[in-house]
């Protein structure tokens, strides 16, 4: 399991190096003369958001996982030899609380709640830059066009933080871990 959360890094960085590059090119283009590739920026923007945040359910999972299989094994040992699950919680965020993806509601912020922060009010930064240099294309789109257009980030947006705060913030994610984990956690 431990293997797992170290895949989650790996795919995390990944992840968002390629949506910062893609950003970036986007931008980029729109400033040396296509202006529509801004508009196409908050889409990636917020696709970003979304890969990354289940890459996160991912090491939720594996964290979890990784957790009940120490408590079994310490109980085993009849002595906590096996720490990872609480280092991880005291250092990167504790699981079983409420969160934005892995920053808690309560409790103090971290170095690994920070990074996400950062990469997330990054992203929220280079959608908002794509949308106000896109405006004027936006304002000689027929106004179907532009419609579709808001419709589409609104649709996607409005339906990612909602199922985003019901699997995170109100803790249905991880609900499911434990009522499966729980057998492993009773057991002798």
């Amino acid at each position: 399991m431990r293997g797992m959360t170290a895949l989650y890094h790996k795919r995390f960085f990944a992840d968002v190096r390629f949506a910062l590059i893609v950003m970036i090119g986007l931008l980029a283009g729109g400033f040396w003369g296509v202006a529509e590739l801004f508009l196409i920026v908050p889409f990636v923007s917020l696709w970003g958001a979304v890969q990354t945040s289940f890459d996160a359910s991912y090491l939720i999972l594996a964290r979890h996982y990784a957790v009940a299989l120490e408590r079994w094994i310490n109980r085993r040992l009849d002595h906590e030899i096996l720490l990872g699950g609480r280092l991880e919680d005291t250092y990167l965020f504790p699981l079983g609380v409420a969160k934005v993806v892995t920053i808690p509601l309560a409790g103090p912020i971290t170095w690994f709640g920070f990074v996400t922060a950062f990469t997330t009010l990054g992203g929220l930064g280079g959608a908002v830059v794509g949308l106000w240099a896109g405006w004027p294309v936006l304002a000689e789109l027929s106004p179907v066009a532009a419609g579709a257009y808001w419709v589409s980030l609104a649709g996607l947006t409005f339906g990612a933080l909602a199922v985003g705060w019901w699997w995170f913030v109100a803790g249905a994610g991880e609900r499911r871990l434990e009522a499966v984990l729980d057998p492993l956690s009773q057991a002798s």
